[in-house]
C-alpha cells in the first residue's frame, strides 16, 4: 500500500494553488508530520526480512511439487510472485526517502504499490472462491478442476492489476482514488462472505472432527488462514473508513493513514508464512502417521 500516495487511499485530492511550485518530495505534504510514515517503512522493512525469503520458499516448494497439486496453487504462486516484488521494492523506497528524492523513482514504486493493491485482494478472492465452490459445490467443483480455468482466471486478473497499476503509476485520473476504495470494500466483502460460508457448512458437516471429510479438513485449515489474513491485513482500513472526516486531512494522511494500511503492507509476509505452517504442519502429520502405521 502506498503509504505517500493519496491515490491508493480512501482520500480525495485536497492539493493546494501552490503544490506546483513546491520542490517535489516523497512525503507528499508530510514533510513535518513523518513519524506515520517512517512507521510505514519500518513495518516495510519485515517484508524484507521475513517477507521476501518466505514467498522464495512458497514459489520454490510450489515448483518442486511431484504429485497432484492443490487447485489453488496458481492462486497463491501468483500471489507470492506479487509479494516478492513488493518486497524487492522496498529497499528503493527507502533509498529514494532518505537519499535520492527522485520523482522519475517514485513513478516506479507507485506502480509496485499499485500491484500489490489491486493484485493481493483479488488473488485472495479467487482463493477464497476457489475453496467456496469446493466445499458448497463438490460437484461443480469437480468439472472445474482442470487448471486452464484457473490459469485463464490469473490472467484476467493480471491484467487487471497491470492496468491499475500503470494507470497509478502515470497518475492524473480523476477520482482515481474511488477505483481503490471500491475494490477494497467489494473483495473485503465477498471474501468475508466466501469463508463464513465455508465455516457453515463446515460446521454442519458433523459434530465430530472425524466425521468431517478429508477434502473439507483441508479447505478448513486454508479458510483460517486466509480468514486471520483478512481479518488483521484488511480490516483496519475498511473499519477506519466511516470515521475519515472526524479527522483533519493533515492528521488522516500523514498518520492514521500509513498506520492503518500498513497492515496492509505486511500481508507480503503473513500470507507466505501462513502458507509455510500450513506446510509444515502436513509434513508432521504425514510423519506421525507414518510411524504409527510402521509400529
Amino acid at each position: 500500500m502506498d503509504a505517500f500516495d493519496s491515490n491508493s487511499t480512501f482520500l480525495l485530492n485536497h492539493s493546494k494553488p501552490n503544490d506546483s511550485v513546491r520542490p517535489w518530495t516523497p512525503f507528499d505534504g508530510c514533510e513535518e508530520r513523518p513519524a506515520g510514515i517512517f512507521f510505514d517503512l519500518t513495518v516495510q522493512i519485515f517484508n524484507v526480512i521475513l517477507g521476501l525469503p518466505a514467498n522464495v520458499t512458497v514459489l520454490w516448494l510450489i515448483l518442486r511439487k511431484t504429485g497432484e497439486s492443490s487447485t489453488s496453487d496458481i492462486f497463491i504462486f501468483n500471489l507470492a510472485v506479487m509479494d516478492g516484488f513488493f518486497g524487492c521494492m522496498v529497499p528503493l523506497d527507502i533509498v529514494n526517502v532518505f537519499l535520492l528524492n527522485n520523482k522519475d523513482v517514485w513513478y516506479a514504486q507507485k506502480f509496485a504499490y499499485g500491484v500489490k493493491d489491486m493484485g493481493g485482494p483479488l488473488f485472495l478472492s479467487c482463493i477464497c472462491l476457489d475453496r467456496y465452490v469446493a466445499v458448497l459445490h463438490p460437484i461443480t467443483f469437480t468439472g472445474l478442476k482442470d487448471h486452464k480455468y484457473r490459469a485463464a482466471c490469473s490472467v484476467v486478473v493480471l491484467a487487471i492489476t497491470l492496468a491499475y497499476a500503470i494507470a497509478k503509476a502515470i497518475g492524473r485520473i480523476e477520482n482515481f482514488e474511488k477505483i481503490f476504495t471500491v475494490s477494497i470494500l467489494t473483495a473485503f466483502a465477498f471474501m468475508l462472505f466466501c469463508n463464513i460460508s465455508i465455516l457453515w457448512a463446515l460446521k454442519r458437516s458433523g459434530p465430530g472432527k472425524d466425521e468431517m471429510h478429508p477434502m473439507k479438513k483441508k479447505a478448513f485449515k486454508m479458510v483460517l488462514s486466509i480468514l486471520a489474513i483478512i481479518v488483521f491485513n484488511y480490516l483496519p482500513p475498511v473499519a477506519l473508513f466511516p470515521f475519515q472526516q472526524y479527522y483533519s486531512v493533515d492528521v488522516f494522511k500523514c498518520y492514521i493513514q500509513p498506520f492503518a494500511f500498513s497492515f496492509v503492507n505486511i500481508s507480503s509476509s503473513t500470507q507466505p508464512l501462513l502458507y509455510l505452517s500450513r506446510v509444515e504442519n502436513t509434513k508432521l502429520c504425514s510423519s506421525t502417521r507414518t510411524k504409527s502405521m510402521g509400529s
